[in-house]
This record gives structure tokens, sequence and C-alpha cells, in this order.
């Protein structure tokens, strides 16, 4: 897997006026990374809030930096995330796989991971600009790689 970089978190907004600002939290911990975007913030504190976490970054020291800090992506690079277990995989490994049939004919690219509760959807965008959705279990998504992903044949649309 290449080293691009890993959304973990945005930047809803400021709290309070010492600088702190409201995170929309995508991972299950951010505790254990302490440096975001290429160590451009380095997270001081982190707590939980009402729809997501607390978080005071070193280099953000009022309301003013705060607020600007707004629709910002906390990223880190994918190689300072945990190794994964047989089966399991990161989002951002899975967008832009081109996506094939179990008989071998292209289908498009998943384009989206989205989940509505009940596990993972995999958006799959066809050449002519059609999209099409498949769960990712075993009997939709029998196989994926660094490569590809191969759909089966009756989850097809």
């Amino acid at each position: 897997m290449t080293d691009k970089p890993v959304t973990l978190a945005a930047v809803i907004g400021a709290h309070g006026i010492g600088g702190e600002v409201r995170l929309k939290v995508f991972a299950d911990d951010l505790s254990d990374h302490t440096s975001f975007n290429q160590g451009a913030l380095t997270l001081k504190s982190l707590r939980p809030g009402s729809n997501g976490a607390i978080a005071r970054f070193v280099e953000v020291t009022d309301r003013n930096a705060a607020e600007a800090l707004r629709g910002t992506a906390l990223t880190v690079p994918r190689s300072s995330l945990p190794p994964l277990a047989e089966g399991e995989y990161y989002h951002v490994d899975l967008l832009g796989l081109p996506a094939v049939s179990d008989a071998g004919e292209a289908l498009g690219a998943v384009i989206a991971i989205d989940n509505f509760g009940a596990g993972d959807v995999i958006e799959i965008e066809r050449p002519d600009g059609k999209r099409f959705m498949v769960p990712m279990r075993p009997e939709a998504v029998p196989e994926w790689d660094g490569e590809r992903m191969v759909i089966a044949r009756d989850f097809i649309v």
C-alpha cells in the first residue's frame, strides 16, 4: 500500500475561547496520534465531545486560530496506522480500486464506502457514470487486494 495521507478527523468548529476545536472523528481512537498534517498540528489534549471530540493543538492558541481551522482534515501517513488482521481493511486502501466481476469483466472503480449501520457498503461507478452499491461481505466481494476488487455476479446491477 502507498503512504498516502489518511483522514482520521475533521475540524468542525471552535470550542470556547482558548483555541480548542470540535472534531468529527472517523477513527476508533485518535489518541495514538500526536502529529497531524505532516507535523503542522501537534495534539496537546483530546477529550470526548457531544458529537465527536474536543481537541487542543499546540499551534492553536485562541478562538480566531481555532475558527480558521474549520473544515481542515486531520491526516496521518498510512504507514503510521496499525497493521491489519486478515479480512480487515482501511477505507483509504479501497478507494479508487478497479472493480471487476468474478468473470473478469471491468465494472468501474470504487468511489465511496458508506456504513448505514449494518456494515460497510461499497459504491462503484461505472465508466458511463452510473453507480451501484454492494455490501462488503464475502458473498458479494469474494476477494480484493491493492490492485482490484472482485464483485460476485449476483450483486452486479
